[in-house]
């Protein structure tokens, strides 16, 4: 008896025991990631070693593991440039909660490879850039000149397309929109296209909707050496577009903008993450819009959808995906190209060209569609060194009906229309090596890459040209339709080819620390480019050999090499610095002279020199530089034989360009810039030579926004704005016998908005004088506009 009640108790007790550790409460380790001024570090790796765990930090630095047993535990940050952190950490039943911050030291911010944007009171500051240098550089370490434009500077101003952000870069202008909704800057007197995309080639030929833009960075100066000559580069720099990123937290905005002409716009950004463990990230943000145009005809119908996947795999290893497609349907712009037969000067303004009139009817539309994809590996390898693979792959459709109204005569013109599909696919592979690393005493922070490009193109199209109207006096039955358009396209030319390029590379960059205050960079690229000819689908047959003029239209290669060097010195340590440059970009040329020899690379070489400053606890930032760029082997015609060209042509633009955003006191914002531009042809063909360059944009240009925000209190997130763009007046033809005036152009902007955590309201007037301006295009500007915007906030 006494044994059964003894085993009854023994197992009474070890079901009691049992019992009650599995109601043991489980514990946590929490905690924030700073920087040494506590500004949190978002979005950095965070692993549980000995349970091997991993998390990311949130926006504002922190980070939690929970359903912790009690034991010992060890926390590891891993953070380039930096010795990786170890933190122990014991969870009792008396301590089950435990907190662990961490804020780096000055001694971790000097090797540290990682940027962290400082904005404060300075809403408007992003300099910070990761892309630019292709290495974790700061703006005052950075002997390039880059502009910034951040999403709360645009999201203040209801900017809803690419021209109007662009309205923030110093030296941008008036955005040229071609046919398919492409647009196109001013860059130091030289075109440049947003083709660069979080530092890559990321072309798209179409419509590029802003809905997914963290920023803009608008990168001065011929960038060949790390961006290559690609679609993404020009002589005069890189518009490099930067993508919002998934991040460690829920949030979502819905908005609803509309305005004038029947302007509507719905856009959604939802972010969330998609495991327990928050190291897989998703986002996603999408946009439609429907607008018509302030002239007689004329309408845009477009669609964009944006997700981005990020997994942190282990706390070494991560992966980011993007996909940005996007659709619309449309009419062309109107596209005017004057005539100037007549040999006189005239301005666009007094030729009584319409202002309001398309000439084309809205059944001549067309289609384009885009889908891009982006995949980056990163792989931390060791402290010193992270692996960074990235594959980039665009692919743009345009298919319908694409116009140009060409003059005739100074009083008539005819609709020249391209009719059927045109197609563009670009693919970049990229292996890039980043270092941070010290050689004795000496800071070194490298970059060593390699770089696969191809770009193929296809054409199925007719180019028709229709009847001749009185653009001044125009008949009633002036307007021309689908019907008369698809009458004369059997008799058109007709253009079914393809063509493509491969393009392999490889570059090196470093910066090395003389000091702490005193910065060297040197870089090198060599290219190699591959012309594969054109392969018309008609005959089957791929055109090779040299053809009229020298030109060479079949299969080529080229080698190319572009050097890079600066020089940076910090005369008040992250505040003032001195900054001078040597900078260069390149063009692959075909065919040969008369002689038969064949043409090399044309180059453009800048030399620049400036200061940076970052002053007033980062209250005012800004800088001011004067460049000076030369284009050589440029070819032009053999005055001997016009049936040839000589490559000793040479173009020069140089310029001043200052830039500012100020906080002087809380609440309110000021972001200003200015560019003045010296173009011209040096050696160049009799007609242009001595001339400002046709395209090269106005000679001086001027941009400001003045913004308050109440900063706090009753009436806090209340704001206005008011800024503006003047520009000089400048060409769309000039040649020594006849010359296409642009007049000068003063547009006036302004908004007002409540911004509050959880809703955002504001409305804003674009060109409040209702100026007449023109594109170099010559394509009229819109009017006053009005727009209004509703979001909601999750």
């Amino acid at each position: 008896m006494l044994s059964i009640l003894r085993t009854i108790i023994i197992i009474g007790l070890v079901y009691f025991s049992q019992t009650s550790f599995a109601q043991t409460p489980k514990g946590s380790v929490s905690g924030r990631l700073t920087m040494v001024d506590s500004e949190p570090m978002a979005s950095k790796a965070i692993s549980l070693l000995e349970i091997n765990k991993n998390t990311l930090t949130d926006q504002d630095g922190k980070y939690t593991f929970k359903d912790l047993d009690t034991g010992h535990y060890t926390i590891r940050i891993q953070l380039l440039g930096i010795k990786e952190i170890k933190i122990p950490v014991y969870i009792t039943l008396q301590n089950k909660n435990v907190i662990v911050d961490y804020q780096l030291t000055e001694e971790n911010v000097q090797a540290l490879q990682e940027v962290v944007v400082k904005r404060k009171n300075n809403r408007f500051v992003q300099k910070e850039s990761v892309y630019v240098a292709r290495l974790p550089l700061k703006n005052l370490e950075n002997p390039q000149v880059y502009n910034a434009v951040p999403k709360e500077l645009f999201q203040e101003q209801i900017a809803v397309d690419l021209g109007s952000i662009s309205k923030n870069v110093p030296g941008a202008g008036i955005p040229m929109i071609a046919n398919q909704g492409r647009v196109t800057f001013r860059s130091r007197g030289f075109e440049t296209e947003p083709n660069a995309r979080n530092g890559v080639a990321g072309a798209a030929f179409s419509v590029i909707d802003p809905v997914n833009l963290e920023r803009i960075e608008a990168i001065k100066g011929p960038s060949a050496t790390l961006f290559g000559k690609s679609v993404a580069s020009s002589y005069g720099g890189v518009y490099n577009r930067v993508t919002k990123k998934p991040y460690n937290d829920f949030g979502a905005e819905v908005g609803y903008t509309g305005g004038s002409w029947n302007y509507n716009r719905v856009a959604v950004d939802v972010n969330t993450p998609i495991n327990a463990d928050r190291t897989a990230l998703f986002r996603i943000n999408a946009a439609g819009t429907i607008e018509k145009s302030f002239q007689d005809l004329g309408f845009t119908n477009s669609l964009a959808l944006a997700p981005s996947f990020s997994y942190q795999i282990t706390d070494k290893l991560s992966l980011l995906l993007d996909l940005e497609y996007g659709q619309a349907k449309g009419t062309s712009v109107v596209r005017f190209n004057p005539y100037t037969g007549s040999n006189k000067v005239q301005s666009i303004a007094d030729m009584k060209f319409p202002y309001n009139k398309t000439f084309l009817s809205n059944d001549l539309a067309y289609q384009t569609q885009m889908f891009n994809i982006f995949a980056q590996m990163n792989y931390k390898i060791s402290e010193d060194w992270i692996s960074q693979t990235i594959v980039s792959r665009a692919n743009s459709t345009i298919n319908g009906y694409i116009s140009a109204l060409n003059g005739k005569s100074d009083s008539t013109l005819n609709a020249q229309v391209m009719v059927g599909t045109t197609s563009f696919i670009a693919t970049d592979l990229q292996q890039n090596f980043v270092g941070d690393f010290h050689i004795g005493k000496f800071r070194n922070r490298m970059v060593i890459g390699l770089d696969y490009y191809n770009n193929s193109n296809y054409f199925d199209r007719y180019h028709t040209n229709t009847r001749t109207v009185n653009f001044i006096n125009a008949p009633t039955d002036y307007r021309i339709n689908k019907f008369i358009v698809d009458s004369l396209t059997a008799k058109s030319a007709y253009r079914k080819e393809k063509n493509s390029d491969d393009t392999y590379a490889a570059y090196i960059s470093d910066v090395f620390n003389v000091t702490d205050q005193l910065v060297v960079m040197a870089s090198l690229r060599v290219d190699r480019f591959q012309y594969h000819g054109v392969y018309n689908i008609v005959t089957g047959e791929t055109t090779g050999g040299i053809g009229a003029g020298g030109i060479q239209k079949g299969p080529f290669g080229q080698t190319a090499l572009s050097p890079k060097f600066g020089l940076v010195y910090e005369a008040l340590k992250d505040k003032l610095s001195l900054f001078g440059n040597y900078m260069n970009g390149f063009n692959n040329i075909s065919g040969v002279d008369i002689n038969s020899n064949p043409f090399k690379p044309e180059y453009a070489n800048q030399l620049e020199f400036g200061v940076k400053g970052d002053l007033f606890n980062h209250r005012l930032v800004g800088t001011v530089s004067y460049y000076d760029i030369q284009v050589d082997n440029v070819l032009r015609t053999n005055p001997e034989d016009s049936n040839y060209s000589i490559q000793d042509g040479t173009q020069l633009s140089k310029g001043l360009e200052a830039e500012l955003t100020a906080n002087p006191f809380d609440g309110m914002n000021i972001v200003a810039g200015y560019a003045y531009n010296e173009s011209k042809y040096s050696n160049a063909d009799p007609s242009v030579n001595g001339l400002r360059p046709a395209l090269s944009g106005p000679k001086n240009m001027l941009n400001f926004w003045l913004s308050y925000r109440v900063p706090s209190g009753k009436y806090q997130g209340l704001g206005a704005g008011f800024g503006g763009n003047i520009g000089s007046s400048s060409y769309q033809t000039n040649t020594q016998t006849a010359k296409i005036i642009i007049p000068s152009y003063k547009m006036f902007d302004a908004s007002i908005y409540y911004d509050q955590p959880k809703f955002r309201i504001g409305i804003k007037m674009d060109n409040l004088t209702s100026e007449k301006a023109w594109s170099v295009r010559l394509t009229p500007q819109n009017p006053a506009r009005f727009l209004g915007n509703f979001t909601l906030k999750f």
